[in-house]
């Protein structure tokens, strides 16, 4: 099943498109990672979907109901953490997050449950703290609390792992990865690694185009890897082989440290075959030939680069 489909969704503001005829089918489940830079026009088509922004054309339907700038129907199915979330400094998380499902409609055990059951799940059960005085990873965490207090089908997250420490970007990234499967995860972000680590799905966005749309393995399958780790015994050895290859049509540029080396090379499969060959030829003492798979960085760049 689908629960987030678009068709020609477009965001013009007057002479600029920010979303130009984006097309999703996101299926139920999935942790779907929404890539691009700056600019690319990520926080615009969250706009849309949550029916925060009207587009300008196409149309959005949320587990098969049309999304209607200004009402609500569609909503319902729908948690939402913006990129910079407001709270109220003076609550501590749990007063927030009953605030929250009161303002639903949630009341009594069954509220004060739900509430307990998502503190223990972001980490926050028992912190009487107030909310002043939260770091921004823990505000993030009960922005996704109360996300999921509506037990939402679809939760959208716009950059909720941006300018975070390494700490609170890993306990975010974790939260995250336990929700795969339960709900929906429409997962904005500018950060590679992060899609990488989580993510079922990825879309990369660019100047509000869709460049490609696959899942992490498909995209690795599809732009190869173009990088061979080659060890020998040693840095003389690694020398010699450097000077056989360096003149090869295939030989792009190495790194070379002691008798390691890293090779790129513009045809990974010539390269493999002409290698070994050189190697046994001079003699040397092979100790590891490792085929390099490409970083989601890597293939970003590869894939933006083709354009």
């Amino acid at each position: 099943m689908y629960v987030i489909e678009t068709n020609n969704l477009t965001k013009q503001f007057k002479n600029f498109t920010a979303v130009n005829n984006l097309d999703l089918k996101i299926e139920e489940g999935t942790i779907y990672g929404f890539l691009g830079p700056n600019g690319a026009g990520k926080t615009t088509t969250i706009n849309m979907l949550t029916g925060l922004f009207k587009p300008t054309s196409g149309n959005i339907k949320i587990c098969g109901e049309e999304v209607k700038f200004g009402e609500v129907k569609a909503l319902k199915s729908i948690g939402f953490l913006p990129d910079v979330p407001e709270f109220y400094p003076w609550m501590n998380a749990y007063d927030f997050l009953k605030l929250s499902g009161e303002l639903l409609g949630l009341t009594g055990k069954g509220l004060n449950e739900k509430i307990e059951a998502l503190l223990e799940l972001v980490g926050l059960k028992g912190n009487k703290k107030k909310i002043k005085g939260y770091s921004r990873g823990m505000k993030q965490r009960l922005g996704i609390a109360q996300a999921l207090i509506n037990e939402p089908k679809i939760i959208f997250l716009d950059e909720p792992t941006s300018a975070l420490d390494p700490i609170g970007r890993r306990e975010v990234l974790d939260i995250i990865y336990k929700l795969r499967g339960k709900v929906t995860v429409f997962f904005s972000t500018h950060i590679l690694t992060d899609v990488e680590r989580i993510c079922d799905k990825v879309l990369i966005l660019d100047k509000g185009n869709k460049i490609i749309e696959s899942t992490i393995q498909e995209l690795k399958n599809t732009y190869e890897a173009n990088k061979i780790n080659i060890t020998l015994s040693t840095k003389d050895e690694m020398n010699t082989l450097y000077q056989s290859i360096k003149e090869k049509d295939w030989f792009v540029e190495s790194e070379l440290v002691e008798h390691k080396m890293t090779i790129t090379t513009s045809d990974i499969n010539k390269a493999q075959i002409e290698i070994p060959k050189i190697i046994y030829n001079e003699n040397l003492h092979l100790q590891q030939f490792v085929t390099q798979e490409p970083t989601l960085e890597e293939l970003f760049m590869q894939v933006v680069n083709t354009i």
